[in-house]
């Protein structure tokens, strides 16, 4: 069987304000091409189809025209899941009538884990959809208060998957989640995606996973296997971050054999725009050849500079960003942002906290924020409930 393993789209993105919604119909035309090409029996989308769960028109619009044209149009089935930015019930609406058109997609988490069933000539393909679920509703969902931290959660779940398993077919779990080779801490390779818990342990150790015979996960924006060849990150199609400029994105081509092993294709897409840094003094970017990238700029001029954005835009009218750092502070100034940008949230507040009040916050202040930060996680989750 012929997987396409994709996930993070993020539709509805907005990087420094500016929407990257053509941008993803672009990459998404490119990656309708490859399909054609190629002709997989499925394609999953592991997660973060929009970027957040209120999402704007034009990324719902985009979506419904994607989903038509790969399970309607070319009768391709799609099994998709819902990721920390979706909303559970915009994603699960409508999936039951959905399911008997070839889209199978999964919002909300059930205790009734039934695995969508498909048929290659080798035999049934088992593929199972566990949409990304707050430790807190797994805990009422299968009435366990055991359960709280990420790892409780996926190993609960997988515990009633695991159970149930087909000995005859082959198995492809679809997640959503932070996964790491022993559940060892891991820093993210990007910010541009936000934390999946607060003030604890957000990993997920890949040996869960050890039943299946492929794991198609999304998440994490950079393509890279965990632990086995066969439990995979396919990435997301688009750089959403400068962090992430150094990125190769795409997708993931799987070939499933009837023994269940597997053969893995990457597949690169290239965007209409690129996504990068440019370091220089004013005088060399006004000398380079002109560009429709999307750059971030950091002026190496020692001086001040009148209107720099005006002027980086007259050689690269899709500018984002501009900072100027001199020559000989640069070293010392690039160290603690890039200190900065790698600290979690409540390191961040530490930090913060004693900057403003010059003492440092005592565990009854930190418990507080933690607590701030879990409840905002949860309602922008929820927010649909609301509207």
């Amino acid at each position: 069987m012929k997987i396409f393993h994709t996930a993070d789209w993020h539709l509805g993105k907005l990087v420094q304000g500016v929407s990257m919604t053509e941008d993803q119909a672009y990459i998404l035309q490119q990656f309708l091409h490859d399909i054609d090409e190629e002709k997989p029996d499925v394609v999953v989308i592991a997660g973060d189809l929009y970027d957040r769960s209120v999402p704007p028109t034009e990324a719902v619009s985009l979506l419904d025209e994607i989903l038509s044209e790969i399970a309607i149009k070319r009768e391709i089935p799609v099994v998709a899941i819902a990721g920390n930015h979706d909303s559970p019930g915009r994603i699960h609406f409508g999936s039951r009538f959905m399911g008997a058109k070839g889209l199978h997609i999964i919002g909300n988490l059930s205790k009734n884990l039934k695995p969508v069933v498909m048929q290659d000539r080798f035999g049934e393909v088992h593929f199972h959809l566990i949409p990304y679920t707050d430790p807190s509703h797994v805990r009422y969902i299968f009435e366990d208060d055991s359960v709280k931290t990420q790892q409780d959660a996926m190993a609960k779940i997988l515990d009633h998957v695991v159970d149930s398993l087909d000995s005859n077919a082959r198995h492809v779990l679809v997640g959503h989640a932070f996964v790491t080779k022993n559940g060892v801490e891991e820093e993210n390779s990007t910010d541009a995606e936000r934390p999946l818990s607060i003030g604890g342990s957000e990993c997920i150790d890949a040996k869960l996973f050890a039943p299946f015979h492929y794991t198609a996960l999304g998440h994490l924006h950079q393509a890279h296997f965990v632990d086995s060849e066969k439990i995979r990150y396919s990435g997301s199609p688009l750089k959403y971050s400068v962090s992430e400029e150094k990125h190769k994105k795409g997708y993931l081509m799987v070939d499933l054999a009837a023994d269940g092993s597997i053969h893995i294709t990457k597949k690169e897409l290239k965007p209409r725009r690129d996504l990068r840094t440019v370091e220089n003094t004013m005088e060399e970017i006004l000398k380079s050849p002109k560009s429709e990238d999307y750059v971030f700029v950091k002026l190496l001029d020692e001086t001040p500079i009148i209107s720099p954005m005006e002027k980086i835009r007259s050689v690269y009218p899709n500018a984002m960003h501009v900072e100027r750092i001199s020559l000989r502070d640069f070293n010392n100034v690039h160290e603690e942002i890039v200190s900065r940008q790698k600290m979690d949230d409540i390191t961040l507040f530490k930090s913060f906290y004693h900057e403003i009040l010059g003492k440092d916050a005592d565990e009854k202040m930190i418990e507080l924020f933690q607590e701030v930060l879990q409840e905002e996680m949860l309602e922008n989750r929820e927010v649909e409930v609301k509207s």
